[in-house]
């Protein structure tokens, strides 16, 4: 049995594609393909398809990825990644197939890379003067208090004529994983921060070590 991992961007349209609606497509993508993908035994055989750190909706990404199994002992990735990308909806685009070399269990930050409108500049501003910022995560127990500063102390941000465009690192992964998306809410409730006005787009997954998930 071999795993093969499938990279794929996600923006514009298909960033509303839900994690469950998102299984589904893919699924019916790789069946429509023929490609000699493995699927489960018992009553309801499907392709077993992982994810790595899927995204909340709303959000684009230019390094999502699962993986797959075949019984092919020898792959070319390169027909599967011509083969797929015939088949993608508006959004979805195939960019790579690779053989995979580490586990999405080790996976232990992402980039981002956030586009605010110009009138957020005093809410970041006033952010990066705080000492602390704590806000409630939902764990699988109810819910738990972080600081956002232990992981995002300080920012540096760059103006541009669209606006304000900030790059940042997050915990991610099985350990801490903390979304923009929870930043946001606290820049809306400390500082009324309109959240609907900034976009967010992944751009890369890194191990514990710091080196690109692959």
């Amino acid at each position: 049995m071999t795993t093969v991992r499938i990279w794929f961007t996600k923006t514009k349209e298909a960033s509303y594609i839900s994690l469950l609606d998102l299984q589904r497509l893919m699924q019916r993508c790789i069946k429509r393909s023929g490609l000699p993908v493995w699927y489960t035994q018992g009553f309801n055989p499907h392709i077993y398809i992982t994810f790595a750190c899927p995204l909340p909706l709303g959000q684009e990404s230019l390094v999502e990825s699962l993986d797959v199994k075949t019984e092919d002992s020898q792959v070319d990735l390169e027909h599967w990644k011509q083969t797929l990308e015939k088949l993608m909806p508006l959004g979805l685009e195939i960019t790579k197939v690779t053989l995979p070399v580490h586990k999405a269990e080790q996976i232990g930050f992402a980039t981002y890379t956030l586009e605010f409108p110009l009138c957020a500049k005093n809410s970041l501003d006033a952010y990066n003067e705080l000492e602390h910022a704590v806000v409630q995560k939902k764990a699988k127990r109810g819910f738990k208090e972080i600081d956002l500063k232990e992981s995002l102390c300080r920012f540096e941000y760059e103006q541009t004529e669209q606006g304000i465009r900030v790059a940042v690192k997050l915990p991610a992964g099985d350990g801490l994983n903390l979304n923009p998306g929870l930043w946001l809410q606290f820049l809306a409730s400390e500082f009324g921060l309109n959240t609907t006005e900034v976009s967010v787009l992944r751009t890369g997954l890194l191990l514990k070590n710091g080196e690109q998930f692959c």
